[in-house]
């Protein structure tokens, strides 16, 4: 009997950076009330209130559900209000380091996007994931490669350039950085530990299960997986 289901929030969800829309709260409100649910991402959270919670009901059923940011580096839970569990942290030069191989990345493969966005690595906490990502229309996104085409050369660059860090390809539109290990299987697996349910006994939902993708590693730790509708677009190499 499976008593948890994980999802994947950008491309699974919702949209990219968009809210859920009306059908998928009253799913997700309705699915609170029977089970527990969890929400992991590349995104931090600002995104989960203003994509997530911000569309929900504020009741009791909010006790059902796990928050993890940043691909699980971050972990939250409602208990009247929302408390973070833990956080896994980068250094200033960490991340210092990040933006300039990710601006060289970009750079060397020609890619060109409106904006590197490091909002992220600029609050007054030490982040964990760095994301560039195109801003504008929901088209222009689209024009970034959502077959995941284009950032697979960003990322094979950013493989030699921090081979000490781990890349993923998530969402439309982002590459996120983390800490070897730090992944979503780290966070299934703090799923695991804190609420004291199986891996054998969670569903995970996500759209980019395929090798490299930043959902791949859920599936490597053993939970089941399920790809969400816009996994389909992933042509290969």
């Amino acid at each position: 009997m499976k008593r948890l289901i994980v999802f994947d929030l950008d491309g699974t969800l919702a949209e990219s950076k968009a809210s859920l829309d009306a059908e998928m709260a009253k799913l997700l409100t309705a699915l609170l009330g029977i089970l527990k649910v969890a929400v992991i991402s590349g995104g931090d959270w600002p995104q989960f209130e203003k994509q997530v919670l911000s569309n929900l009901p504020h009741d009791e059923h909010l006790k059902n559900l796990s928050l993890l940011p940043t691909c699980g580096t971050k972990f939250y839970q409602y208990a009247g209000d929302w408390k973070k569990i833990y956080s896994e942290d980068f250094t200033a030069d960490q991340k210092g380091k990040i933006i300039g191989s990710l601006k060289k990345a970009l750079e060397a493969a020609g890619f060109k996007v409106e904006k590197v966005w490091e909002k992220p690595l600029k609050t007054g906490e030490a982040d964990y994931v760095f994301g560039f990502r195109a801003t504008g229309s929901h088209r222009r996104k689209e024009k970034m490669g959502p077959d995941f085409t284009k950032r697979k050369k960003i990322k094979a660059l950013l493989d030699k350039l921090i081979p000490e860090f781990s890349v993923r390809l998530g969402g439309t539109t982002s590459v996120d950085v983390t800490k070897p290990g730090i992944d979503k299987a780290y966070g299934i697996r703090k799923l695991r530990d804190i609420l004291g349910i199986a891996i054998e006994e969670m569903i995970f939902i996500g759209d980019a299960l395929f090798p490299g993708g930043n959902d791949y590693p859920a599936e490597q730790a053993g939970v089941v997986s399920i790809a969400s509708g816009s996994q389909r677009v992933e042509t290969g190499d």
